[in-house]
């Protein structure tokens, strides 16, 4: 969280919602919380997860996103590089392909990734790049 307010940047794209790739659970997910607090602190947000549907969740699931982030079907997108190109910070906090990350971030953005996407190398050239919690 403080890495992303220590850009000092004020549109920021996430990548990942859930608590872990593969599932649309959002309830034990750090990521809510972190968009919820920059979302009080005036920073723009859009977020993608290949895995997550406003449409589709459900029960609790979806009564907890409504209460945490009452707004979510406004930052969510389906169109990952709409979303990326979108911000001047792209949080990695779900599995995606890397290249066709790549192809999507701009020179000037800054990578903060959770997950060591770039085990295998760097997802783009001319990025500036952080790694965290791995």
């Amino acid at each position: 969280m403080d890495a992303v307010l220590r850009t000092n940047k004020k549109k920021i794209s996430f990548l990942g919602l859930s608590f872990k790739s593969g599932t649309d659970d959002l309830r034990e997910s750090p990521q809510v919380q972190m968009i919820k607090r920059l979302l009080g602190e005036g920073i723009q947000v859009r977020v993608w997860d290949r895995d997550v549907s406003l449409g589709r969740l459900a029960g609790s699931n979806r009564q907890y996103i409504e209460e945490v982030i009452p707004h979510i079907g406004s930052l969510l997108s389906a169109d990952l590089e709409e979303v990326v190109r979108s911000g001047e910070v792209a949080v990695i906090a779900t599995k995606v392909d890397k290249e066709q990350l790549a192809a999507c971030l701009g020179r000037n953005q800054i990578v903060i990734d959770l997950i060591n996407l770039a085990a295998a190398g760097r997802p783009a050239a001319g990025a500036s790049y952080q790694g965290i919690c791995w």
